[in-house]
């Protein structure tokens, strides 16, 4: 029997890297065996930025947060990773099998992630490169995975590598009038300031505006675009593609699959263009074979599953880019939510 974890209250802010103890999601860590753990982690049932949707799935970010936050810690708690340290992350990559599993019911949602550390470019005590594997679960339902790859250096070691990787080229000033950001509705957000998006100079091309003074994007001072940030753009800009009802109406999807690779630092001050770089429909076969994977033998299940799509994305500072991202968004039914009399709670498949 796997040891029991707490969730009473959260670990230490400082062990995660967060300045607010409310943006602290890992509660406890029990050591299963070499390299390999078991994490506690609360998702609130609401978040000024990491909110539902509307039928009442927890934010697929609060699942890279959390993997980011699980291998911080770890770092420090078990690894002994000096917190003077500074992580830089390489890769992160995640997927949810199974959306019913984190529905938002009555009370905060307590997930597992069991874990396993590999260590990848080491050279302590200056430098510690690992890579954290996780499987989610919610009250035993397993129902997603994911990875994270980061390196830790001591100051003179990240300020080394931080002249040596940072976004090269030549970065053009913004013009006089920007545009405003895209209003939160159409990416997925409930304040204006949470969206991270401004029209760029063509339908496959966006700007990443972010307000450095941003509460939860930028919980603490930094000298660059954190991995959070880059994946909150990319998941606004996949929101606005796969919800634009002039091109196809009646369609919702929501985000079930990254990959994010960070390919160099980027600033804070020039500008972040955000370029679709592939949008295309998931073949059936795929989206069948996760049905398969998600609802064992239910061929009405199986049957009833339309195409998602897959979309890539490239981040760039001037001619630098800055990092990529695949994604996938599955197709969500709308008919419950639509015939459903106002006041009713609609169902989370």
């Amino acid at each position: 029997m796997d040891p029991e974890l707490a969730f009473q209250r959260t670990v230490s802010r400082r062990l995660v890297h967060r300045a607010a103890v409310a943006e602290v999601f890992v509660t406890d860590a029990v050591v299963l065996g070499e390299d390999h753990f078991l994490i506690g982690s609360q998702w609130p049932r609401d978040h000024a930025l990491y909110h539902p949707d509307a039928q009442r799935r927890s934010d697929p970010l609060l699942f890279a947060e959390t993997i980011r936050q699980a291998l911080v810690y770890l770092a420090h708690w078990h690894y002994g990773v000096p917190l003077t340290h500074r992580f830089v992350g390489h890769d992160m990559d995640f997927e949810i099998t199974d959306p019913g599993a984190l529905c938002v019911a009555g009370r905060p949602v307590p997930v597992e992630l069991e874990a396993w550390w590999h260590w990848t470019d080491s050279r302590p005590p200056r430098r510690y490169g690992a890579r954290l594997e996780v499987r989610l679960s919610a009250a035993g339902r397993v129902c997603g995975r994911g990875s994270l790859r980061v390196v830790a250096l001591d100051e003179r070691s990240y300020q080394v590598l931080r002249r040596r990787g940072a976004a090269a080229g030549p970065v053009v000033a913004p013009a006089v009038g920007t545009p405003r950001r895209v209003e939160p509705g159409l990416v997925g957000r409930l304040r204006h300031k949470d969206s991270v998006l401004v029209p760029g100079s063509s339908a496959d091309e966006w700007q990443l505006r972010v307000d450095l003074d941003h509460a939860i994007l930028f919980d603490h001072p930094t000298d660059h675009l954190p991995l959070m940030v880059l994946l909150e753009g990319f998941r606004q800009l996949g929101y606005l593609l796969t919800h634009d009802a002039a091109t196809r109406p009646g369609t919702a999807h929501t985000l079930v699959s990254a990959v994010v690779d960070c390919l160099a630092f980027g600033e804070l001050a020039p500008p972040t263009r955000l370029v679709v770089r592939e949008d295309t429909d998931v073949r059936e076969a795929d989206t069948r074979e996760a049905a398969v994977r998600e609802a064992g033998a239910r061929e009405a299940t199986i049957r009833d599953v339309p195409a998602g799509r897959r979309l890539c994305f490239d981040a760039l500072q001037g001619d630098t880019r800055i990092a990529a991202c695949r994604s996938v968004w599955a197709p969500v039914r709308l008919e419950a939510a639509e015939q459903r009399p106002s006041g009713l709670p609609v169902p989370c498949a």
